[in-house]
């Protein structure tokens, strides 16, 4: 009995599986996935008239049945300024299509842009999006046309640009060795995402208080963001260990500090990142950074390893990292900045505090690499939500020099008795009083203690363009 039980229920399985093995292959209807032929669908033809321009790409069914993709659409739909054609078939949005196993199909796309209209954006994007069993494949669709100076993966030399039309860089720039990039007033430059300016050469920025360079995201239709200024829409500046002469007057760099690759290398999440030029020794020779500010970067404001800066009369406020990120050495000389993180939704402001000051840069739990770290701060200020927002240090001495002062600073920190560190009339942990942390307004109210409290010399304007300002901080 036991064997016929065996045997009876060995025939009905095999009497199961033999009929289905004879019909036609199904259809994937749960989970799958697509693959397309690039990871965007980029129009990279400048237009000079009214016209239009086709690109293809593929999408691929990798899965080993078919499978039918319920919509091929644009994410703007009828709103936006690409079309489609999928098999023949054109619309904003084709759907039920059938894709054999191991198959694909072409999907063209077609845009159209006037280049003289002055409210074209400086870049049409759209997502193609592909729908297989409820779940969306999606890859971004840009086009650009005339209406601004485009600056492509290039290598820059000597020139200036000018304020007649934006520039919009995509996929890096990069100003050449002994080569000079100029930056005439009220330039304005759009980066797109993953993208930044790297400087080999020499970058001078000549904004002035009325016509200031901006640099920020170049997706200038808010609505993307659902209007809200993010932190890490690009990347940012980074000057390489043979840059120097660099000088930022009146400029602007906004909702940055996204980390970015150039070839194989990896740069950090920084606003303005300086590595160390080894034939120059003052501060001023490196980055000079001169009525700038720097705000809503994700990462670091200003990230230096054993670089050069002077900055005056400037503003880091807001970063998801230090606003201010010294290491392995360095010569640093700021007077009239105020260096400001509270936090925002998107950038939070828990563990790491507005500046740390560092003569080496651990390689390990045991290593490091040491520099000389020469630190000068005058009339600043350093504040923020964090009980400390100042941490100063040093390996390797006295082999490794360690110079770091502050002159009539108001500082928050829970005590100024590093003795590594002089403090000279300073003030500690009083609130400074600006007049909206939450507008980013840092500003001195009535009453503030950093009025007045400064001293002389005084270099410059304030950032009101006010020469009379005995205050500490940029305001």
């Amino acid at each position: 009995m036991r064997f016929l039980k065996a045997f009876l229920i060995s025939f009905f399985a095999l009497g199961m599986i033999v009929p289905s093995a004879c019909t036609k292959t199904k259809l994937l209807t749960n989970g799958g996935a697509v693959r397309f032929s690039t990871d965007t669908l980029l129009f990279d033809t400048v237009f000079s008239s009214l016209g239009s321009a086709t690109y293809k790409i593929k999408i691929f069914n990798n899965e080993n049945q078919p499978i039918k993709l319920s919509s091929v659409r644009l994410a703007k739909g009828g709103a936006s300024q690409f079309k489609l054609n999928v098999n023949g078939i054109a619309g904003n949005e084709v759907r039920d299509q059938e894709l054999a196993a191991k198959d694909s199909v072409y999907v063209y796309s077609t845009v159209t842009i006037d280049p003289n209209a002055t409210t074209s954006p400086f870049i049409v994007e759209d997502q193609l999006i592909a729908t297989l069993n409820g779940n969306d494949f999606s890859v971004p669709v840009i086009a650009y046309g005339q209406n601004a100076r485009y600056i492509f993966d290039s290598v820059l030399q000597t020139q200036t640009w000018d304020n007649v039309l934006p520039y919009v860089i995509i996929n890096n720039a990069l100003v050449d060795t002994n080569h000079k990039l100029t930056i005439n007033p009220g330039c304005r430059i759009y980066v797109h995402a993953n993208s930044r300016l790297y400087v080999e050469g020499t970058l001078e920025i000549k904004g002035t208080k009325t016509d200031s360079v901006i640099f920020q995201s170049d997706r200038i239709d808010r609505s993307y963001f659902s209007y809200l200024e993010l932190p890490g829409e690009w990347g940012g500046l980074y000057f390489t260990e043979n840059s120097k002469g660099n000088i930022l007057q009146w400029t602007v760099l906004k909702n940055c500090g996204n980390s970015t690759a150039l070839g194989k290398n990896s740069v950090q999440p920084a606003a303005i990142q300086v590595d160390n030029n080894k034939s120059i020794v003052n501060a001023s020779d490196g980055v000079r950074i001169e009525n700038c500010i720097i705000q809503n970067s994700i990462g670091y404001g200003l990230l230096s390893f054993g670089g050069k800066v002077q900055m005056r009369n400037s503003l880091i406020n807001t970063c998801g990292s230090q606003n201010v990120g010294v290491f392995q050495g360095g010569n640093f000389d700021f007077q009239q900045c105020t260096f400001v993180s509270y936090g925002t939704r998107f950038n939070t402001h828990t563990d790491a505090p507005v500046m740390s000051l560092l003569n080496y840069l651990d390689t390990s739990e045991m290593g490091f690499i040491s520099g000389n770290l020469k630190a000068l701060m005058r009339n600043c200020i350093i504040y923020g939500s964090l009980k400390d927002e100042l941490i100063c240090n040093g390996k390797n001495l006295p082999s490794s020099q360690f110079d770091i002062r502050f002159e009539h600073c108001l500082i928050k920190a829970e005590s100024a008795t590093n003795p590594l560190v002089q403090f000279l009339n300073c003030k500690l942990n009083q609130d400074p009083l600006f007049e909206s942390i939450d507008k980013w307004n840092y500003r001195l109210k009535s009453g503030s203690p950093a009025i007045n409290s400064g001293a002389a010399p005084f270099y410059g304007n304030n950032l009101d363009d006010l020469s009379a300002s005995q205050n500490m901080g940029a305001y």
